[in-house]
């Protein structure tokens, strides 16, 4: 009965979420009021119920209940209760389920927090919602049922797959999601102020805490992905330029270019047009993404792989929301009309090459991940992209971004030069040559990468140093515990970003690595540890595996630095293994060794990796996410502050 309430809870909140995305945009039409006002109740009620249905399936998966289809194929009763609960959303129809659980909650975070709002911009805003929770609610329920029900329920199932069952993925998609589906309040945005035929300041300032709300889970969820895939698959990298990986990526990109374009909306009143259009094509790549995971087009081991039908559906989502708002934006152009001006240099066209870079970028990868697709449907010819190709076409967009970020953050509006902060910023751009250039001369192998990404860290880092200090005016340092936090987030944000470009790139540069056939007892060398295989267990069980485990010590000199247990595992009931690597961090380095196969000739195959700065790649994730956080918090990003802002200067919407 507690499937069939979830069930039901799930089709009445489909019904009310067909009345709101119609009553509220008739009611704004004509001056209703009591019709514009019904959509706030009604977000809540939707979201209420949506929650219920996500309760009644995850109660399922924790009991085991077997009945249900969904519990029999992606859980078991041996599995611990934290990925029986993960279970849920690790599924291509609970993902869809938790997909619309946050659509629900965005749209009543509208309701609850928009009081500031105009009263029909927020109708119009909540009905925009509700269509697109109507449209995947549509899906799930025709497509996709989570609470479809065996006929004759099997004793056990089939468990989840090993591969997900591990806390980064336990809480990767949630924070994924939430960043996916945040970007959905965006195009809500866009669209109500095109059907309005106004964008202005206020509008600015509105969909700027969306727009960062969804880029910070973005970023977490994105950096926790990256994070299970370093430690979890073995293979001792952090990024594939995976199909999968690329479709979160994009929105990153858009939505870090539609933040910056939004604050040339809020402070100028300029790029109207292409702050709307990017409002739009942020949560369009978010629904590319769901196409490319759920359509089974596309390969990968993040992706559910499902029937056409499924990915039919979405594509056509996809087109009539994308399609519809793209239609409405060209027949709206005209209404968007710029009112400030800029010269060449100033900190408009500094954010204007920001979003250039980002966009650019952002279609290099769309190529990149879309091309092999293409290629064999247009003219029937497998092609692979790979890590090479993305590597050289995407990174010369990243370095001229990173070169631009300082730049920017310091130049005036309107009209900037640079003449009172040249000192300080040769300064920088000197001591991070001079950094560059010491790397250069000590690395043994020479390789351009690890001193040029070095160079560029210290310069993104120092800018948004200066930045602050820049801000504190002749107050001197005193003043900075009185900075506005948006100002705080904004240097935070940028210094992860150069955190960031260090680990990666002293990653890539400065990795050792090495595969041997390791004899129990028998040292070798691998960079400057000396690497021991002391032990090898077999058929160690856990939970719901067997592993064969081993027991590896590292040392340096005469000094022993770490011991480390690598675990290959196989899930009998999945009968699939996993590879567990053991690694041993460090602030400059991290030690990173994985067991293999025995050998027919005696040994085991063991794979070693000295990995250079690899925890600052997070660490810059980390930062990066703060830096949002900080912005987040700032009292001028409320809605009531944009609001008041727009009740001051007496604008009306436009009918």
């Amino acid at each position: 009965m507690v499937a069939e309430f979830g069930h039901f809870a799930l089709i009445l909140a489909f019904a009310i979420a067909l009345v709101q995305s119609v009553v509220p945009l008739i009611g704004a039409h004509k001056g209703w009021r009591g019709w514009m006002a019904m959509a706030e109740p009604a977000a809540t009620l939707q979201f209420g119920l949506v929650a219920l249905s996500f309760a009644a399936l995850t109660y399922a998966f924790v009991v085991s209940d077997f009945s249900l289809r969904l519990v029999w194929l992606n859980s078991h009763t041996d599995k611990p209760m934290l990925y029986k609960v993960t279970g849920v959303w690790g599924n291509h129809e609970g993902s869809m389920l938790l997909w619309i659980l946050i659509l629900t909650l965005f749209g009543a975070c509208a309701a609850w927090f928009g009081g500031g709002l105009p009263e029909r911009l927020r109708a119009r805003v909540l009905a925009v919602q509700s269509a697109l929770t109507a449209a995947f609610m549509a899906f799930i329920i025709f497509t996709s049922n989570p609470f479809w029900r065996e006929e004759f329920p099997p004793l056990n199932g089939q468990d989840l797959n090993p591969l997900l069952q591990d806390p980064g993925l336990a809480f990767h998609p949630p924070f994924l999601y939430l960043g996916y589906v945040g970007l959905s309040m965006t195009f809500s945005f866009a669209v109500a102020a095109l059907i309005e035929g106004r964008v202005d300041a206020a509008w600015g300032r509105w969909v700027r805490p969306w727009t960062l709300a969804a880029w910070l889970f973005l970023t977490v969820g994105i950096a926790l992905g990256s994070w299970w895939a370093y430690y979890e698959l073995g293979w001792g990298g952090f990024w594939f330029w995976d199909p999968v990986e690329n479709a979160s990526f994009m929105p990153w990109l858009i939505a870090a270019a539609l933040l910056h374009s939004a604050i040339v909306v809020e402070k100028r009143e300029a790029l109207k047009s292409w702050t709307i259009l990017l409002a739009i094509l942020a949560f369009g790549f978010s629904l590319i993404g769901t196409f490319i995971v759920r359509s089974g087009l596309l390969t990968s081991v993040h992706a559910f792989a499902n029937d056409p039908f499924t990915g039919t559906f979405i594509l056509i989502i996809l087109t009539v929301f994308m399609g519809g708002a793209l239609t409405l934006f060209a027949m709206r152009a005209d209404r968007m009309e710029a009112k400030g001006v800029f010269g060449a240099v100033s900190r408009e066209s500094a954010l204007v090459m920001n979003n250039i870079l980002l966009a650019v970028s952002t279609f290099v990868v769309f190529v990149g991940t879309m091309w092999p697709l293409v290629s064999e449907l247009v003219f029937d010819r497998p092609l692979s992209v790979g890590p090479p190709f993305f590597e050289v076409a995407f990174t010369p967009f990243m370095v001229a971004l990173a070169l631009l970020l300082p730049l920017g953050s310091i130049l005036a509006w309107k009209r900037g030069r640079l003449g009172k902060d040249k000192r300080a910023l040769t300064t920088i751009a000197i001591a991070s040559i001079a950094a560059g250039g010491l790397i250069w001369a000590l690395q043994t192998e020479k390789t351009a990468l690890g001193p040029v990404g070095v160079a560029l860290a210290l310069w993104v880092v120092g800018g948004a140093g200066y930045d602050l200090w820049k801000r504190t005016g002749r107050s001197g340092w005193s003043r900075l515990g009185r900075l506005p936090r948006a100002d705080w987030g904004k240097a935070v944000a940028h210094a992860g970003f150069g955190v960031t470009i260090l680990g990666v790139s002293a990653l890539m540069a400065w990795e050792v690595e090495n595969i041997s056939v390791a004899e129990v007892g028998v040292p070798y060398e691998v960079g400057a540890y000396t690497v021991t295989l002391m032990e090898v267990r077999e058929n160690v069980r856990g939970p719901n595996f067997i592993a064969t485990e081993a027991d590896i010590r590292m040392e340096r000199g005469d000094q022993t630095v770490a011991l480390l247990t690598p675990e290959k595992r196989i899930y009998p009931v999945a009968g699939m293994p996993t590879t567990e690597a053991a690694i041993a961090n460090g602030v400059l380095r991290d030690l990173y060794v994985v067991i293999g196969d025995p050998q027919d000739g005696g040994g085991w195959a063991v794979r070693t990796y000295i990995k250079p700065f690899a925890n600052w790649i997070w660490a810059g994730c980390i930062i990066m996410s703060l830096g949002g956080l900080l912005s987040l918090t700032d009292r001028r990003h409320r809605v009531a502050a944009g609001a008041a802002k727009m009740r001051a200067t007496g604008a009306v919407p436009a009918e």
